[in-house]
């Protein structure tokens, strides 16, 4: 006599519908911890859509292993796991073409010159390129400077102590705030710290960005610090030391410099690779830009340029940086993937192109004209200058608002 459950094989197998095999099947699907077999049946030919009841309590339930994972008998699973790769870093990921922070949007565009020789601000509209009014700022202006959160810029008066502030988008300058040497000003990632460059006393000042109160100093040995770039997490400020050839790395949490190296002759902007694997430092008396090893800082590379080479700037795709020849009447394009100049944009007439801003969207860019007096625009697809603006006496850091970027991170504009 067939047992019962040889009989509900022979019926499975002589029925025409898999689901109903499936069903019927006499394999197991739970094990009890004494090892007897518990058949419970689902409802698969969906005549009862109810839960299957909880096991009882001390029953272990065998469950499919994920796909990729080997079985207890050896077998893997048909599906191999899918590797997964982070994302590569990009510092400027955030800096493209039409990524305004919302507190921005519908900010008037302006450009605004600080005039250091002639002790003014130029501000222009940069859609006609027409100076819409040029107001005395200060007793030497060098660099205009946005806020942290976007929300002021800063001239920075490094003869008259001051800060005198600036709501974007408008003319409108209000009073001086007391700020010992503010010849440059940067913005910890994190917003929480302004670092006031103070050149002519060789420190870097650690100050509260609202209330500019003196927080720490930290001495720099060499003469000329000046300009300036935050590493990945914000814990390291490179600075470079314009009159001496010296590059230093400062760490924010113990407050002083941990490293430094005679690089080269006067070093002046400093800017990371999108991924931070290289440090690029514009050395004017070399003629070229220095690419140095972000941990101990020696050099591993060097990109000739021409004679002056002083501001870099990142194009708006990130793939390229726009280096300024202020000697050299030209802008050098550096390609970030090779290192290499792959095009050179001259100035008819010759200038001296010093520091300055990427348009919003990328096709512009636009440098003080230090010697001249002036302003320059170029075509960044033909490299081409398509105005040449008059500003005043010693225009220097100039400053393109409103800018892509969730936070600046100061100068004239370093954003991410």
């Amino acid at each position: 006599m067939l047992s019962r459950q040889r009989l509900r094989l022979i019926t499975c197998l002589l029925g025409a519908g898999a689901a109903a095999l499936a069903a019927c099947s006499p394999v197991p699907d739970r094990v009890s911890t004494d090892g007897r077999a518990d058949v419970a049946v689902a409802a698969a030919d969906g005549t009862d859509g109810s839960p299957a009841a909880p096991p009882p309590a001390g029953t272990v339930v065998a469950e499919t292993p994920p796909a990729g994972i080997t079985t207890a008998a050896g077998t893997p699973t048909t599906t191999p796991p899918v590797p997964t790769t982070a994302a590569p870093l990009d510092l400027y990921a955030f800096t493209r073409a039409g990524m305004l922070a919302p507190q921005v949007v519908g900010v008037t565009p302006l450009v605004y010159v600080p005039n250091s020789d002639a002790h003014s601000l130029t501000i222009i509209n940069p859609a006609n390129g027409e100076v819409v009014r040029t107001l005395p700022v200060g007793l030497l202006p060098h660099h205009v400077t946005p806020s942290w959160d976007l929300s002021t810029l800063y001239v920075l008066d490094t003869a008259g102590n001051a800060l005198f502030p600036i709501k974007p988008g408008t003319t409108e300058i209000g009073a001086g705030i007391p700020v010992e040497d503010p010849y440059n000003l940067y913005f910890t990632p994190d917003g929480r710290y302004a670092l006031v460059i103070a050149e002519r006393y060789q420190r870097i000042d650690i100050r509260d960005p609202v209330s500019w109160k003196l927080l720490h100093t930290i001495p720099v040995p060499h003469p000329g610090v000046n300009h300036g770039d935050f590493s990945p997490d914000g814990r390291y400020f490179y600075a470079s030391c314009e009159f001496s050839g010296w590059v230093v790395k400062v760490d924010l949490v113990e407050l002083r410099v941990v490293t430094e190296a005679k690089v080269g002759i006067e070093p002046i902007d400093v800017k990371f690779s999108p991924d931070a694997t290289r440090l690029f430092v514009a050395d004017q008396a070399r003629a070229g830009v220095l690419v140095l090893d972000p941990g101990d800082l020696h050099e591993i590379g060097f990109i000739p340029t021409a004679r002056g080479t002083h501001g870099l700037y990142p194009s708006r795709d990130g793939k390229k940086l726009y280096a300024t020849n202020r000697l050299g009447s030209s802008v050098s394009v550096i390609d970030f993937a090779t290192n290499q100049v792959v095009a050179t944009w001259p100035i008819p007439g010759g200038g001296s192109p010093d520091m300055g801003s990427v348009s919003p969207d990328g096709s512009q860019f636009w440098v003080s004209g230090r010697y001249h007096s002036e302003v320059y625009v170029f075509d960044t697809v033909t490299g081409q200058v398509t105005m040449k603006i008059k500003a005043g006496g010693g225009a220097h850091g100039l400053t393109y608002f409103p800018q892509p970027g969730r936070y600046s991170m100061g100068h004239t504009g370093n954003y991410r």
